[in-house]
């Protein structure tokens, strides 16, 4: 596989969902983006040919992470790293506590070696609350209501990773991210959230280095779900956080009125493996006039 970065630079504040209204995550999941970038290929008729790709895993994407500057971060390994100066609490106070690592800290925080001065991850943005009205029916009184709403300071955003067999598979992957970037990710996209600049990725040689290293051990970089077939062995000697994913179908043409998707769980980004596995593409319709895909397939980092 062939890999590529993007960066998402966010024109406007942006909402990712939290399970609470006035609260608003900093990033979103590859189900998310897959969900998006799949409405966007209906719109070019380009979705049978997407989705082929996508489930034949010749073309895989990570979830979203944040980038400051020209410092690409990731999700901190599911592993228990040891400080070098053992018996320091407060390293290991700080091992604990990190989220995200740039990229060319990987290595010096498996050894244990990472000190606590080097990691200058500050928050690439802040959150806002932000006073909205819900439009009622005619001659009702509208009501306020607080929206969280994230805005990423100037420079930073969040970047994707996407591997490819073909350049054609790259290049309507790019067509799409494009469209998408004026259709907007994430909640409250009929306000103006979550459209971005789509930029391909500078000064990520650190980045696409480790990509291709080979050690044996496996980092999720997407949330994914073993297929059935896959379960027993995944899980064996794993280190990994699920996930609950929900949410409600966006299509107008599914059902007469709004309805959810099944529930499923996932497991995190950053979850390390001794074995890899593809994961897949599952339906959770629940009664509806057609599929609703919900996208786990397996991208990974060996570290």
């Amino acid at each position: 596989m062939k890999y590529a970065v993007y960066k998402l630079e966010f024109i406007s504040g942006v909402h990712f969902g939290t399970g609470v209204l006035n609260e608003s995550g900093i990033s979103f999941c590859a189900d998310t983006l897959f969900s998006a970038l799949y409405m966007e290929a209906m719109k070019l008729g380009a979705a049978e040919e997407f989705y082929t790709q996508a489930q034949a895993g010749k073309l895989l994407f990570s979830d979203a992470f944040p980038y400051i500057g020209d410092q690409y971060f990731l999700p901190k390994p599911m592993l228990y790293v040891e400080p070098k100066e053992k018996g320091n609490s407060v390293d290991k106070k700080f091992y604990k506590k990190l989220k995200y690592l740039s990229s060319d800290q990987i290595q010096s925080f498996l050894s244990g070696t990472l000190q606590k001065e080097d990691c200058c991850l500050q928050e690439p943005g802040k959150e806002e609350s932000q006073i909205m009205a819900a439009v009622r029916n005619e001659g009702e009184d509208t009501l306020p209501y607080h929206l969280g709403n994230y805005r990423f300071g100037d420079g930073n955003g969040l970047y994707i990773i996407a591997a490819y067999e073909e350049e054609n598979d790259k290049m309507l992957l790019e067509e799409l991210l494009e469209s998408l970037s004026y259709a907007g990710i994430g909640g409250k996209r009929s306000s103006g959230k979550g459209r971005f600049t789509l930029k391909y990725g500078k000064h990520a040689e650190s980045l696409l280095k480790i990509l291709e290293q080979r050690t044996g051990r496996y980092m999720l970089l997407s949330s994914a779900l073993p297929r059935e077939d896959e379960l027993d062995q995944t899980v064996e000697s794993a280190t990994y956080l699920l996930q609950k994913r929900s949410g409600f179908v966006a299509s107008a043409d599914y059902a007469d009125e709004q309805r959810k998707k099944k529930d499923m769980y996932t497991m995190q980004a950053g979850s390390c493996f001794q074995y890899p596995f593809s994961g897949d593409i599952y339906d959770v319709s629940d009664g509806g006039a057609h599929p609703v895909y919900r996208y786990a397939k397996a991208l990974f980092l060996e570290v």
